[in-house]
């Protein structure tokens, strides 16, 4: 039982700022999504923030959002915010969205 509260599939709402356009942002965090195995999208909002959501177990979501705050190594985030929402599970991959 305890496995599987730890491994509950969760969603979060993940903003970070910086120079994160014109770095290969985006196409990293779709990138490491597939790899790391969540579902949701990314996309850019404004100049210089990216934006995403994703659906995926704990450890999952962790590591997702490690790799959002790191970012590619030309890039540079300088503040995020992550929120936690309820899973709703309408995706079905991870995919880029058009930015705002």
């Amino acid at each position: 039982m305890d496995n599987q509260m730890n491994e509950e599939n969760v969603r979060v709402h993940v903003w970070v700022k910086g120079r994160v356009q014109g770095v290969g942002f985006r196409a990293h965090v779709e990138y490491h999504a597939r790899q790391i195995g969540v579902t949701g999208w990314v996309r850019n909002v404004g100049w210089n923030t990216v934006e995403a959501v994703a659906e995926g177990s704990r450890s999952q979501i962790e590591r997702f959002i490690e790799m959002m705050k790191t970012g590619p190594n030309i890039s540079r985030v300088d503040e995020s915010r992550v929120e936690y929402e309820s899973v709703t599970g309408e995706f079905t991959g991870f995919g880029m969205k058009r930015s705002m």
